[in-house]
């Protein structure tokens, strides 16, 4: 199964470090369900909550993750109005011999826009700081865009401020 790891860890894999008490990740189910999934994490050993999103909510389902250590992990079974490409764009790494997958720099960018919180836009800014010389700005205005015009305004509004 598809995923890329989203949130702080994939912040600090593209240079903003943050703490933070959870990792994130987004699914690319690609018909799988959540419960089969969720089932698979509990058969595992993993104390498991599943929530389903109204349809107001961006995220349609989230899996919530523990272990017997307090380790919680959040997958996010979808995030509405991501790019259907986005999946192409991560970025493979490996930790501790564990295969991974990192969000691609644009569309953290987009989707911190989108989360929209006071933390989110300072997220936002930090990465736009430290890959502008990579940035595909012009990926990133159409990401922005596809979560909304406010995003695209506030994406607009930190390339000024940064001169670009």
């Amino acid at each position: 199964m598809e995923h890329a790891v989203i949130g702080a860890m994939a912040l600090a894999f593209h240079g903003v470090i943050r703490a933070s008490l959870d990792a994130d990740a987004l699914l690319f189910l690609e018909g799988r369900s959540v419960e089969s999934l969720a089932d698979e994490f509990r058969k595992s050993g993993f104390m498991v909550e599943v929530r389903i999103g109204d349809v107001d909510d961006p995220i349609p389902a989230l899996i919530v993750l523990q272990d017997s250590h307090e380790n919680r992990v959040d997958l996010l079974a979808g995030l509405r109005n991501l790019d259907s490409k986005a999946a192409s764009r991560t970025v493979p790494s490996d930790f501790e011999g564990v295969p991974l997958r990192f969000i691609g720099i644009e569309d953290l960018i987009a989707m911190k826009l989108f989360a929209g919180s006071q933390k989110d836009l300072d997220d936002a800014r930090q990465a736009m700081a430290v890959s502008r010389a990579s940035l595909d700005v012009s990926l990133l205005q159409e990401l922005a865009l596809r979560f909304g015009r406010k995003e695209r305004t506030l994406l607009d509004s930190f390339l000024g401020e940064s001169g670009g």
